[in-house]
């Protein structure tokens, strides 16, 4: 991945991270890792779990954001919630996989769609 993508994406979870905040939710983590993958945000959103996939483009070119979600990517997801629930306390009410759509603009402010429950 080259510098230029890794700073984009960095820039889309900052303001997905800001926007979800803005919307009550709390960080629980950010880039949690482990040897399977990675997960990009852990929310707690009132009683509930939610694990957040954030996804950036520039533009539209090649398909909107939320388009890059592959099935893989969701089992994948889904492997490493299990695994950050396995390490952890924290007990929820119910789990939610989101996925927020960042996508700059030229002028204003960057373009954020929030998907709650997306898979």
């Amino acid at each position: 991945m080259t510098n230029q993508r890794r700073a984009i994406g960095a820039y889309g979870e900052r303001l997905a991270e800001h926007h979800l905040s803005q919307q009550g939710l709390v960080i629980l983590a950010r880039n949690w890792r482990c040897s399977a993958g990675e997960i990009d945000l852990i929310l707690r959103d009132g009683d509930d779990l939610v694990f957040c996939e954030v996804k950036t483009r520039r533009s539209e070119t090649y398909g909107a954001p939320a388009e890059a979600l592959s099935r893989a990517k969701v089992q994948r997801l889904r492997r490493l919630a299990a695994r950050w629930l396995a390490e952890n306390t924290v007990r929820p009410r119910e789990v939610r996989f989101d996925v927020v759509a960042v996508t700059p603009q030229p002028k204003g402010p960057a373009q954020i769609e929030h998907l709650r429950a997306a898979f």
